[in-house]
């Protein structure tokens, strides 16, 4: 009968090797599997300067539009550079979005393979509505399209930043999964 320490050897081991039957008794109860784990005071912190950039891309994006250019967005012609009470709210959304974004990306992370991935195409097509969507408005031409230009800046903006947040607030490194795996 042979031992736990003696095995039957085969051709390709070297005279010396001897090889113990594994067993599941063997193995950490807390083993770690490799992979990516999500630091997410990293990715809210990223999330939130996201945000911010966001919401100064829509001020900028309005500013322009209405003070140099003359277009008319999301206000009527005679408010001034900045607009009336309404535009305000559309640099509020900017940020808002970049949050949900990132709370998109803390989903994906923790659920989904190839996150990176998922997110960043899921991004592209929810900026591609919003490009859209001014194009169907009752208003002037210009407007329209200066809305949906204002609408794609910011989105790529989104994208691009928690893209990068993303890879920055993954570590590599074994993931607790509190399960035994033989």
């Amino acid at each position: 009968m042979l031992d736990r320490r003696e095995h039957h050897r085969t051709a390709l081991e070297p005279p010396d090797t001897v090889i113990l039957p594994y067993t599941a008794a063997d193995e950490p109860a807390d083993r770690p599997e490799p992979g990516r784990a999500p630091v997410a005071s990293r990715l809210w912190a990223g999330g939130a300067a996201t945000a911010l950039v966001a919401g100064l891309l829509a001020v900028v994006g309005i500013l322009l539009a209405r003070g140099v250019l003359g277009i008319a967005v999301l206000a009527p012609d005679g408010a001034g550079a900045w607009g009336d009470a309404d535009t305000t709210g559309y640099p509020l959304v900017a940020a808002g979005c970049a949050f949900v974004a990132t709370a998109l990306a803390q989903l994906l992370l923790s659920t989904t393979p190839d996150a990176l991935r998922f997110f960043t195409r899921i991004a592209l097509l929810v900026t591609a509505i919003t490009a859209v969507l001014p194009l169907s408005l009752d208003v002037p031409a210009p407007s329209r399209v200066t809305t949906a230009v204002l609408n794609v800046a910011i989105g790529i903006a989104i994208t691009v930043s928690l893209r990068g947040v993303l890879r920055r607030s993954t570590t590599w490194g074994p993931r607790r999964t509190g399960r035994r795996t033989p």
